[in-house]
C-alpha cells in the first residue's frame, strides 16, 4: 500500500451523447481502476457545470486527470474544419481546457492521456495535426477498433532527462496507439519528450512544474505492464505531495 494519504484525483470524462461513448466509457474505467491502484480517490468531474462550480471543485483537487475522447475543434488552435475530424464536444473542450489551464497556473499535478496531451498543448498556445496524414512522414497510429486496446505497434524514445523518463524508468518503451491526430507545433512552455519513429510527439511536459505530463498513448488499458503502472503511480504520488505542502 502507499505509504501517504490517499489524494484526490479529478478525472475529466466525455458527453453520453460521444459517437464512442461505450469505447470511452470503458478507458474511463481502467483510468479509474488504474488510479485507484496507485493509491488515489478517484473523481469524476461532470461536464456542463457553472464555471464557478468547476473552479470552486478544481480547487479541491489534488490533481487532475485529462482522460482520452474525441477530437477538439481546430477553431481552439486557428485551424479551419477538417473531414476527418469527429467527435467535437464543445461543453468538453471548454471545460478541459480550463482544468488544463488551472493545472499548470496552479502547479497542481496533472497528467494527460491521448487527447489529454492535445488539450494541454492547446491550452498553452499549441496546435494539433488534425489527422496524422498531415505529418509528412507518419506511420499508423490509429490501431483501433481493428486491433485490441492493449496492442504495443511500435516504440517511443524518451527523452532521459525527463520526467517522464524518471517516472517510467525507462528511456525506451513499447507503447499501444489509438489516435489520429498528434501535437503539431509544441505550446511555449512545454517540452516534447518522447517520440515515435516517424518523429510524431508522443509526450510532453511542463519544465519547473511539479508534475504536469501527457502522453499521446493509453496506460490504462497496460495494467500488467510495470512502466505503465509507475507513470499512474508517480502522478499519484505527486498529488499526494501537493496535498501535504
Amino acid at each position: 500500500m502507499p505509504a501517504f494519504s490517499a489524494p484526490l484525483i479529478g478525472i475529466t470524462t466525455h458527453s453520453p451523447t460521444a459517437p464512442d461513448w461505450a469505447e470511452l466509457g470503458l478507458l474511463r474505467d481502467l483510468i479509474v481502476r488504474a488510479v485507484e491502484a496507485a493509491g488515489g480517490l478517484p473523481l469524476i468531474i461532470p461536464l456542463g457545470i457553472a464555471g464557478a462550480t468547476l473552479e470552486a471543485l478544481l480547487a479541491r483537487l489534488d490533481g487532475v486527470l485529462l482522460a482520452g475522447g474525441g477530437d477538439m475543434d481546430p477553431a481552439h488552435y486557428g485551424a479551419e474544419p477538417h473531414p476527418l475530424v469527429a467527435g467535437i464536444d464543445p461543453v468538453r473542450d471548454a471545460a478541459e481546457l480550463a482544468v488544463a489551464r488551472f493545472a499548470v497556473s496552479a502547479a497542481r499535478p496533472l497528467f494527460g492521456i491521448c487527447r489529454g496531451a492535445q488539450v494541454l498543448n492547446v491550452a498553452l498556445g499549441g496546435t494539433l495535426y488534425r489527422d496524422i496524414s498531415e505529418h509528412p512522414r507518419a506511420l499508423r497510429h490509429a490501431y483501433y477498433p481493428d486491433l485490441p486496446f492493449d496492442l504495443r505497434p511500435h516504440p517511443v524514445q524518451v527523452q532521459e532527462d525527463s520526467r517522464l523518463a524518471a517516472a517510467l524508468g525507462q528511456p525506451l518503451v513499447d507503447v499501444n496507439s489509438l489516435h489520429h491526430q498528434a501535437v503539431r507545433a509544441v505550446a511555449p512552455g512545454l517540452r516534447a519528450v518522447a517520440h515515435a519513429p516517424d518523429g510524431l510527439v508522443e509526450a510532453v511536459e511542463v519544465p519547473g512544474h511539479p508534475f504536469a505530463l501527457a502522453v499521446q498513448w493509453h496506460p490504462e488499458c497496460l495494467p500488467a505492464v510495470p512502466e505503465m503502472r509507475r507513470l499512474f503511480e508517480s502522478f499519484v504520488r505527486a498529488a499526494a505531495q501537493a496535498a501535504g505542502a
